[in-house]
């Protein structure tokens, strides 16, 4: 395609594009590549690239294009994996100088399943050590800045798929999600993520570090059709996860065929038990709560009977306690100086905590999956505000928001956990800009096992709202 601008096209479009010999796999991986290499020094989506490996990789995709071979479903399109999954080959750090020469011999399921669908491992995507926060600021790349304001944060702990994405490094990533970390990236820099709700993409389940349960894999793009066909490849059953739905997904591209929203009843939660929000967050957020009413759906407002106090008590104590199981043996090595110091103190005091703590945790989590089963008894979907702020400068977590103090580690994202402790899945939708040009996002939260709703709902906003050609222009 002479004169094409490949960084148009979307993920899907550009499978489409190669299987019907319209461009080459060694033609688009080289055009995302060379964006990679022009912008990633001034954004640090990306802690490893692998651009031989992937060249090699599209040369034998055109190969089997020419040869007439089956093609999977993102055959020859450039893909950024999140630096927490393993892959084979390809140097997986964790974010972290622990494991800073670490190549693994595997891949994770989640990889295995990208590589399956054909699509192109370009590169690592940055990520906070471990995941342990809600921005990405890793001890071995540093922090990962949003396109739309190079001194701000993109959020975490996809945070750099989330700037990888909104630059149009990549045309598709993934992420991980125990507190928000598909979602939040997914607000501060104006793209499309879904987590999906627990079980429904496998993950490794070999270690005896968990996150409680509260983590999902789940896709991250700059329109829904690409996340909804992640969706189908990612998700379903695998015997290696005892927590995998047994059963296979839904088709969720067919979801979204000509989506409606019509009878579909939403709950705006607005700042849910009354958390600071920016008044511009929370403003744009609202209408577009109320703009699915002119889709044909029911909005009123409603909150579940939670306390987000207790919430983020509860899944700090299981963060970090499965944080220490798997930092535990390098601290007590004598490489805990290699772990940033907040986490290093976080992990000594929660050692110290009594088991009974943990009990008490899992005793407040079951209420509080009851609460979201109530007001879901109501409701079809849950909307929020994805996050109480729009993207704040790199290393500043606001300390005070609308005028009252917060916790700078926690404050600014209130309402994404509540849908990792109660296992439900939640997308967030770009519904916006603040003054100051930078993204908001919605968050849908669904029924258990209800993943093709919010992606149905998310499609119908989408087309009535559409906002993937508003891009940063500094990565035009």
């Amino acid at each position: 395609m002479a004169g094409a601008d490949l960084t148009e096209f979307t993920a899907s479009e550009l499978a489409a594009l190669i299987r019907e010999r319209q461009v080459s796999p060694v033609e688009v991986t080289s055009h995302f590549l060379e964006r990679i290499a022009k912008y990633d020094g001034e954004l640090r989506a990306f802690i490893t690239t692998v651009p031989e490996q992937a060249m090699a990789e599209a040369h034998r995709a055109e190969a089997a294009v020419i040869a007439g071979e089956e093609l999977g479903p993102l055959h020859g399109v450039p893909f950024g994996v999140k630096d927490l999954n393993a892959t084979k080959g390809i140097r997986t750090t964790f974010g972290s100088l622990l494991f800073g020469d670490n190549v693994p011999k595997n891949d994770d399921i989640v990889t295995e399943r990208i590589r399956a669908s054909g699509a192109i491992i370009v590169g690592k995507t940055n990520t906070p050590d471990f995941g342990w926060k809600g921005t990405t600021e890793s001890t071995i790349a540093g922090p990962c800045f949003n396109p739309w304001d190079t001194t701000r944060t993109s959020g975490g702990s996809s945070g750099g798929s989330g700037a990888a994405l909104a630059a149009r490094l990549v045309p598709l990533c993934n992420g991980g999600d125990a507190g928000g970390s598909i979602r939040i990236p997914a607000s501060f820099c104006g793209v499309y993520g879904i987590k999906p709700g627990a079980g429904r993409v496998p993950g490794d389940y070999t270690a005896n570090a968990t996150w409680g349960g509260l983590s999902q894999n789940g896709p991250m793009s700059t329109n829904v059709r690409d996340s909804a066909l992640l969706l189908d490849i990612l998700a379903g059953p695998d015997p290696r996860d005892p927590r995998s739905l047994g059963q296979p997904g839904t088709d969720y591209l067919a979801a979204i065929e000509a989506p409606s929203v019509d009878g579909l009843r939403i709950a705006w939660g607005g700042a849910m038990d009354d958390q600071p929000t920016d008044p511009q967050v929370l403003a744009l957020a609202q209408a577009g709560a109320e703009a699915f009413t002119e889709l044909g759906a029911t909005v009123e407002e409603d909150m579940p009977a939670i306390t987000t106090d207790d919430a983020i008590w509860a899944f700090v104590t299981f963060m970090l306690t499965d944080l220490c199981i798997t930092l535990g043996p390098a601290i007590e090595g004598g490489q805990g100086d290699f772990l940033p110091s907040m986490l290093l103190k976080w992990l000594t005091d929660a050692k110290a905590w009594p088991a009974s703590r943990y009990a008490e945790a899992l005793h407040m989590r079951e209420w509080h999956r009851h609460w979201f089963d109530e007001l879901f008894e109501r409701y079809d979907v849950l909307a929020l505000p994805t996050m109480a702020v729009p993207a704040f400068p790199v290393d500043r977590n606001p300390k005070a928001i609308a005028g009252r103090d917060v916790h700078p580690s926690w404050g600014f994202t209130p309402f994404c956990l509540h849908a990792n402790l109660t296992g439900r899945p939640a997308a967030s939708i770009p519904c916006g800009f603040t003054a100051e040009g930078l993204p908001v996002g919605l968050m849908l939260v669904g029924r258990m096992g209800e993943e093709s709703t919010l992606l149905r709902a998310s499609a119908a906003f989408e087309a009535a709202h559409p906002w993937a050609d508003h891009r940063p222009p500094e990565f035009i």
